[in-house]
């Protein structure tokens, strides 16, 4: 028997949601990457029992907290990390620019695989970097790095490569083999790697995430690793994420970068992510369990009544990347199932020029409002017919 809830739908109308709150209220948002699930008991107990104290003055270090996160990737990641290595930061988008500001001057590159989480795009902007967009190609059914075009399209002036894995928002979760031949591509051509893996918890049944840099003693030096407990445990607003660091100059330079710049998290973040961490487990199994039943049952609804949307299972996290364009939807697949279905879905073109037809789908949430959206969607498709 379950111990956990996901089936209740909880209205989030009037929560400050910005999932819930950017459309109209008969609009079904499946867009953000924002589950519908309440967060464990144990974040609540925590944030209540710290705010019982009445003093929020400024946090110190917290050697408690970093020795709870060390145990938890060993754990779920069968990683060893040591203390010193873990940074704390308020965000993981906020780590990718902070990297890419410590290791890419201006006017130097760096790259980067679409379709890819919309952010990335925005990194250059923020460093003064060059970007360099990199197709993933689809071969055997499944996303792939097509490795002859990584590496052709790498320069002499690329200092940093951005990898998102799990990846987003294609689902990807990948093998250690492709991890070990972007390593070589990276360590050949001396480039740091900035590792986002905020969906390293959610994988699926089957797979295993392995960090970046755990793959070898060469990766741990070459990767700024980024994780955080804010999808696995829906706690985005929190803002607490880390970045793992073993090379000791590549922290110094990051720890230096930062100041005046990058924040710490909030000691009601830091209680919160002490609770999950250390008694959040058996939530986050069942929610796997759930996630994935929400999949299968989304690859087959297409199936059967939207056959003409391909979609291709993902191997972790809770977002689906389905396929639009044999239906040639007007304007596009985002503004049909937004104007014609009420379901707000991400458009796929915010991911890259190759996003062009798609959407993403956000399956994290109660089966009920999975299937309203889906009917709704498949319904708007055949009044078109």
């Amino acid at each position: 028997m379950n111990k956990y809830d996901f089936d209740t739908v909880i209205s989030r109308r009037k929560s400050e949601s910005i999932k819930w709150s950017r459309y109209p209220e008969d609009v079904l948002p499946l867009w953000v990457a924002d589950m519908d699930f309440p967060s464990p008991p144990v974040v609540a107990e925590a944030i209540n029992k710290r705010s019982a104290h009445p003093f929020f003055g400024y946090a110190g270090e917290d050697k408690p907290l970093i020795e709870t996160i060390c145990k938890w990737v060993a754990d779920r990641h069968a990683w060893k990390i040591e203390p010193e290595w873990v940074v704390l930061m308020p965000g993981v988008v906020t780590g990718v620019n902070w990297t890419a500001q410590t290791f890419v001057k201006p006017d130097e590159g760096l790259c980067f695989h679409t379709p890819v989480y919309p952010p990335f795009f925005r990194i250059s902007e923020c460093s003064c970097a060059n970007k360099i967009e990199i197709p993933m190609v689809v071969r055997n059914g499944q996303y792939q790095i097509d490795f002859d075009k990584f590496e052709s399209s790498i320069s002499p002036s690329v200092k940093l490569f951005v990898l998102c894995n799990p990846h987003n928002p294609v689902g990807r979760v990948f093998s250690r083999i492709e991890l070990e031949r972007i390593n070589e591509i990276c360590v050949k051509n001396n480039i740091v790697v900035c590792s986002d893996e905020i969906h390293a918890d959610l994988v699926f049944s089957g797979n295993r995430h392995i960090p970046m840099a755990s793959i070898s003693e060469s990766a741990a030096q070459n990767t700024i690793t980024l994780m955080a407990p804010s999808k696995t445990f829906n706690i985005p607003g929190l803002h607490f994420s880390f970045a793992i660091i073993p090379n000791q100059k590549h922290r110094e330079s990051m720890e230096a970068s930062r100041k005046g710049v990058i924040g710490c998290p909030t000691m009601l973040a830091n209680e919160a992510v002490r609770a999950v961490y250390s008694y959040g487990a058996d939530w986050l199994d069942e929610l796997l369990v759930y996630l994935e039943a929400n999949c299968d049952f989304l690859v087959d609804f297409l199936k059967v009544h939207l056959p003409e949307i391909k979609m291709i299972k993902p191997e972790g996290t809770y977002l689906a990347w389905l396929d639009c364009r044999k239906l040639d939807l007007l304007p596009d697949p985002f503004h049909f199932f937004l104007n014609k279905a009420n379901v707000a879905l991400n458009d796929g073109f915010a991911f890259g020029e190759n996003g062009k037809g798609f959407v993403r789908l956000n399956f994290g949430c109660p089966r009920s409002i999975l299937v309203d959206a889906l009917v709704r969607m498949a319904e708007a498709v055949r009044s078109e017919e």
